[in-house]
């Protein structure tokens, strides 16, 4: 791709990655700008996983009220890289495959491999670093958080300027662009925050204005909005998962801090012949809740998270 355009404009660039069976081209939209002054180039993009809407709204946004207009530096944005699955309601490609577990890629591979052998060998190159929103899938309604490799420190000092309400310490998953970016230098933070295909107005804020953070931190803008609260720092974190199927009623609040022994949700069955109770085994925060009425056994429903 050709970044070296006129500074002070946004540019938009077409690309296109392949065609529906009907014949009609799928093109990924692309902006960039770029200030005068030197500076940092910072990827900014949505949609990799095509139903998790509030990523998209947030690049909206900053496309829409212009806040890309950095003062140094270089701004990549990408608001809808899984076009396939947004216009289809769709977490995957067609192929069925997930985009974000493909990386590198492969130019000859599946279309989920060709769009992150795209993103690879065209956008990673000219970056140094990216925030990546995403929102929790298949009911899953994340609390905002931002997940980065903590023990790398650039991607330490990265989330703490985000500032989001947790800040989860997230190792690399295998074939995921974050840890594709990081083999090559490069520094991406995943910025998770509400319910596939639902729009939440918190979490799109909160988006925005850690992405502003990052900017200033960045030295890329003078300005940005001090974080809602003192950000917590999770260490680790695990699933609590449904002991048996039936209906799930949670109770505990989403981002809350929840003690050993305290309800946070019921099972129940459709007929009212029992009730079980899911109880914290410790003392945690919750990060994400499974907002689907009705599970399986094993069904994660609740996302908690310790503190060092």
């Amino acid at each position: 791709m050709d970044f070296n355009l006129a500074p002070e404009k946004l540019h938009r660039q077409n690309i296109p990655t392949a065609r529906l069976p009907s014949g009609t081209v799928i093109e990924i939209p692309i902006f960039s700008y770029e200030a005068k002054k030197e500076g940092p180039t910072l990827l900014l993009m949505a949609g990799m996983h095509g139903d998790e809407i509030n990523g998209v709204e947030i690049m909206r946004r900053i496309i829409a009220q212009k806040l890309y207009q950095v003062q140094s530096g270089r701004v990549i944005l990408v608001p809808v890289f899984n076009v396939f699955g947004f216009i289809n309601f769709s977490r995957e490609v067609p192929d069925g495959k997930d985009v974000n577990r493909s990386f590198p890629g492969n130019k000859n591979g599946s279309l989920a491999s060709q769009f992150a052998y795209f993103m690879t060998s065209e956008v990673l190159p000219h970056i140094e670093y990216g925030i990546d929103f995403h929102t929790g899938g298949k009911q899953i309604n994340n609390s905002p958080q931002v997940r980065g490799m903590l023990d790398d420190p650039k991607n330490n000092e990265l989330a703490h300027a985000f500032a989001s309400p947790f800040i989860i310490n997230s190792p690399y998953r295998d074939k995921s662009l974050r840890k594709e970016a990081g083999k090559l230098g490069k520094s991406i933070l995943v910025y998770e925050a509400g319910e596939s295909l639902k729009l939440r107005k918190p979490a799109i804020d909160e988006g925005l204005a850690g992405m502003k953070r990052v900017m200033k931190h960045l030295n890329m803008i003078e300005n940005a909005p001090s974080p809602s609260r003192e950000p917590i720092v999770i260490s680790k974190s695990t699933w609590t998962r449904a002991s048996r199927a039936g209906l799930h009623y949670a109770q505990a609040r989403n981002g809350s801090l929840v003690k050993k022994g305290e309800v946070m949700g019921v099972i129940s069955d459709p007929y009212g012949e029992y009730e079980k109770k899911i109880k914290a085994t410790h003392d945690c925060h919750i990060l994400s809740i499974n907002n689907n009425p009705v599970v399986n056994r094993g069904d994660a429903l609740f996302h908690t998270g310790v503190t060092a």
